[in-house]
């Protein structure tokens, strides 16, 4: 498992957002690229935690049968790993998973159960997968599913590596924004700062229509951002400030962000830079602000970077809205 690409994930760069967050109060917003991991995105820190403690502790090997739910960072992340370690990877998907995500998936080989019926008690796509992969694990005696909903290596990843390096290359963080799925990354980031007394706020992000962050549940166009159900760790209440996102503001954001700053970002990437453009009046004079970007947006050039998808979606003053999209302070 060692002296190969898996070596190279994490130690992401830090980069100013200058132009996309130009102002005269001495606030300065630096994005931490976990797109640059070499799966593309932060659920590569997650995953190879977790398949190196299943490994070393023997729940898998050459051969092993690996079961995982997840709408696609996190399959492409364990399909990639997998494919290394010769691990066969069956991930559980369901309707709202990007056609770009299944593809790139499925060139490393993995194998795709898809559950287009959401559960009928909830109504939510993700009861039903892990229900699917309940099933799966019955029929396959000795698969492993990783779990990463529940499994603490998954907010140990960012305790230990994504927040650490945060604290290292700037010292002094007055705000840290990212966004909320399983909330292993913002979980881990926030025990960190607690841990190490930072007096670092914790900005969760959460999409509008997504429960995790109490917020009224309802339709959600993006994958990889919020849940119709709270998940483990989301039940105690991590952050100090709490901000959903419209799938609009999403989009809005993943532009802005390829136009002011060329950097081509997924829509969790957009809604954070979105939420923090809303935040800025109230934060401080002086402040540093870290935003997660958290996966590739060459996945999403069907959708949010596909002007006719764009239309369809949002009407056409989404198209000019660009300049008007209020970043700068």
């Amino acid at each position: 498992m060692r002296d190969s690409w898996l070596d190279r994930i994490g130690n992401t760069p830090l980069v100013p957002l200058n132009r996309l967050f130009a102002n005269s109060r001495g606030i300065r917003v630096f994005g931490k690229l976990e797109l640059m991991n070499p799966s593309g995105s932060a659920k590569d820190r997650p995953a190879l935690r977790i398949v190196r403690n299943a490994w070393d502790e023997g729940l898998i090997g050459p051969g092993s049968v690996m079961i995982e739910s997840s709408s696609g960072n996190m399959a492409i992340s364990l399909a990639a790993i997998c494919s290394l370690l010769g691990i066969r990877f069956i991930c559980v998907i369901d309707p709202r998973t990007a056609a770009a995500n299944i593809a790139i998936m499925k060139a490393y080989g993995a194998e795709v159960s898809y559950v287009d019926t959401p559960d009928p008690e909830t109504g939510e796509f993700l009861p039903a997968r892990l229900e699917r992969v309940r099933q799966l694990r019955e029929a396959l005696p000795g698969s492993f599913w990783p779990n990463q909903y529940a499994n603490p290596n998954n907010y140990l990843a960012h305790y230990d590596g994504t927040m650490p390096e945060i604290a290292t290359a700037l010292g002094k963080v007055d705000y840290i924004a990212g966004g909320v799925s399983t909330c292993g990354t913002m979980l881990g980031c926030a025990r960190y700062i607690a841990d190490c007394g930072m007096a670092t706020k914790v900005i969760a992000v959460d999409a509008a229509g997504s429960v995790i962050l109490g917020g009224e549940k309802g339709p959600r166009l993006f994958p990889g951002l919020g849940a119709g159900i709270v998940p483990p760790f989301g039940e105690t209440r991590f952050m100090n400030y709490a901000v959903n996102v419209t799938d609009r503001e999403m989009a809005a954001g993943c532009r802005r962000l390829a136009e002011m700053e060329a950097i081509l970002a997924g829509p969790s990437s957009g809604a954070v830079i979105a939420a923090l453009a809303g935040m800025l009046d109230d934060i401080p004079d002086g402040s540093t602000c870290v935003a997660i970007l958290h996966d590739r947006g060459e996945r999403y050039m069907d959708t949010v970077f596909n002007d006719e998808w764009m239309r369809g979606q949002f009407g056409a003053s989404i198209l000019s809205e660009g300049g008007d999209y209020a970043c700068s302070i």
